[in-house]
């Protein structure tokens, strides 16, 4: 996407009326949330997150963790 395309996008949207706003609104946070999933189930498979996950089994085991 180059930077005339994310103006159009950003005039379309200030443009939407209140009930669209709030549609798109919504739309967007699905897709962003979808999105993000993606990205962790990639780090995940590609072991990226395996020290973090790591040090908290550490951590719980040396019981440095307070229960929520």
């Amino acid at each position: 996407m180059n930077k005339s395309d994310l103006g159009e996008i950003e005039r379309a949207v200030s443009q939407l009326s209140s009930e669209d706003l709030a549609k798109f609104r919504t739309w967007f946070a699905e897709f962003d949330a979808a999105n993000w999933d993606r990205q962790f189930e990639a780090d995940v498979a590609a072991g990226r997150l395996d020290a973090l996950a790591d040090k908290a089994l550490k951590d719980l085991r040396q019981g440095n963790c307070t229960d929520l």
